[in-house]
Order: structure tokens, then sequence, then C-alpha cells
């Protein structure tokens, strides 16, 4: 009983630390593809992904559901590692079809929306690695 309380709050508490320290990396790093996509002329009026109040939402909401789905395959399949190596990009792959769509009507400003889904995703999965190892991975 003991062992599946502290694995459960050591689980929670990987969660937390790897949705809060990708959070802040993909944030700055979004931030500064925003600022220098305004400076270059895209419209923020146009493309709402690309106001503070988008962004950082929507990299939140990636992160957490990000560490869930991390969690899920850790625990369940006999290779996780082996299950994200595809999961990790196709999630990234489907999370563009809507700024793609967006681009058929906005122009090539959506180009720097589309920067952001590697940059959250690259955060999210160093972070998960550090603080909700797979099994077997070195430290």
């Amino acid at each position: 009983m003991t062992t599946a309380a502290s694995s459960s709050t050591s689980t929670g508490r990987g969660i937390a630390l790897s949705v809060l320290v990708a959070t802040v990396a993909a944030g700055a790093v979004n931030s500064a593809i925003a600022l220098i996509a305004r400076a270059l002329g895209a419209d923020p009026n146009v493309i709402i992904g690309l106001q503070p109040a988008a962004y950082l939402v929507l990299t939140l909401i990636g992160t957490v559901l990000g560490a869930v789905g991390w969690v899920i395959v850790r625990n369940r399949a006999s290779d996780p590692a082996a299950v994200l190596r595809v999961l990790v990009p196709a999630a990234v792959v489907v999370s563009l079809i809507p700024d793609l769509l967006l681009g058929l009507q906005a122009g090539w400003g959506v180009l720097w929306l589309v920067l952001m889904h590697p940059v959250v995703a690259t955060a999210a999965v160093l972070a998960y690695r550090r603080f909700l190892p797979l099994p077997g991975a070195r430290a």
C-alpha cells in the first residue's frame, strides 16, 4: 500500500514539475518567436495565436496533455520508449492541422505558430525524461 501511495505521489510530483519546467521553457521561446513574428510584420489581430494569452495557455494545455499521455504510455506499454518514438512526432503533426488550416486564410504569418509546436514538444520531452523517466532509462 505504501509503495502505491508513494508511486502515485512521485508521479503527481513528476507531472507537476515537468509541466512547470516545460511550460516556462517553451513559453519563453514561444514569446521570442511571437516577438520576432510581430517585428517582421505578422499581425496578432489576424493570427490570434501570436498573442501571449493564446500561445501561453495552449503551451500549458499541451504540456499537461503530453504529461498525462507520457505517464499512460510509461505505465501501460511493454516498450514505452518505442511507443513514444512514434507517438510524440505523430502528436506534433496532428497538432499542426489547425495552424495549417488557418494558414489558408491568414497566410505566411501562421508559419510562426507552426514553429511553436516543436518548441513545446522538445521542452516537454526533455522535462518528462527528467521528471517522469521511462523504465530502464539511464539517469
